[in-house]
């Protein structure tokens, strides 16, 4: 199984595709990125340098994913995301010289796990999302996202727990929540939210 780069696309010589990879038409993937294997890169996406994503995950169209972003296996980044990487954005400094890469630090955001940013929305870094959260279109993301937490509205905040199937639980009691879709049961303690056949030291 080999991976498929588009005619368009710009990858970079030191940059590691995945087999089983898709690149799209307009996309670009800077030095050093890594992509898994089974992903998908839609047209116009741009990735940066050293940018590491797992395999099976899917980076829609126009997507922006800046460095130092790390992306855990089964992402899904929706269209025109953005992941920001600069706390206190400037073109210049206090002088008035442009600011070169030395002049600032780069901070990432990390998404774990099977988790999903709707179209349009924007993680601002440094955040984590959880593992199998999910980001409503148009979030905007100014704190670390639990497990299993859907948030939505700007800033972000909880609305819903979601199980792995991506749909909204329901709540049968004693702290207990429910897949409609998948039937697996889950756990709520403390404001955290995991699979009821998990144990708390595995979360």
């Amino acid at each position: 199984m080999t991976s498929r780069i588009a005619a368009s696309a710009d990858v970079d010589e030191t940059a590691v595709i995945g087999d089983g990879s898709s690149v799209w038409n307009l996309s670009q993937i800077r030095e050093n990125a890594v992509l898994g294997t089974n992903c998908i890169v839609g047209r116009g996406a741009y990735v940066g340098t050293g940018v590491r994503i797992g395999n099976n995950c899917k980076i829609q169209n126009d997507a922006l994913v800046y460095e130092p972003a790390v992306l855990e296996d089964g992402v899904f980044i929706g269209p025109a995301v953005v992941l920001t990487n600069d706390q206190f954005p400037r073109a210049i400094n206090p002088d008035g010289s442009l600011k070169s890469a030395s002049d600032w630090e780069a901070v990432g955001v990390t998404l774990r796990q099977g988790s999903a940013v709707g179209a349009r929305s924007v993680c601002v870094a440094p955040v984590t999302i959880g593992r199998w959260a999910t980001v409503a279109a148009g979030a905007v993301v100014t704190k670390d996202v639990p497990d299993f937490a859907l948030v939505a509205g700007v800033p972000a905040r909880r609305i819903k727990w979601v199980g792995k199937a991506g749909v909204p639980l329901l709540e049968v009691g004693d702290g207990e929540w429910k897949c409609p879709s998948s039937g697996e049961m889950y756990i709520e303690t403390d404001g955290r939210l995991r699979p009821a056949d998990e144990t708390l030291e595995e979360n």
